[in-house]
């Protein structure tokens, strides 16, 4: 999801161009990171991207639990649905320390 820097809309994505572009206001942003189409119906696992400027923020809440990679005890977590409506939330974790992300199913 991206909102137009000018006018705070939701703005639509176009695989053609490759970019976001305000349907208010007719602005178009490029994303920073590449973009991952996927198929409703497919098997393959869905990508979850975090941006950079979304990485930045810390106003995810924190949890105790240990990282994989560097041991550290504390990281970030939020929840996403990746499987359907019927299932339960993925939940992802990011180490504090040193940016790991992780994933454990509900």
């Amino acid at each position: 999801m991206k909102f137009c820097s000018r006018c705070g809309t939701l703005m639509n994505l176009d695989r053609e161009r490759q970019a976001y572009v305000c349907p208010k206001c007719g602005a178009v942003e490029t994303p920073e990171s590449s973009i991952v189409y996927s198929k409703p119906g497919t098997s393959r696992d869905k990508v979850v991207l975090i941006g950079k400027e979304e990485l930045n923020l810390r106003t995810t809440p924190q949890v105790k639990i240990n990282c994989p990679k560097c041991g550290n005890n504390t990281a970030y977590w939020w929840m996403v649905q990746t499987r359907g409506v019927d299932e339960s939330s993925t939940q992802f974790y990011r180490c504090t320390k040193c940016g790991y992300t992780w994933r454990e199913y509900g």
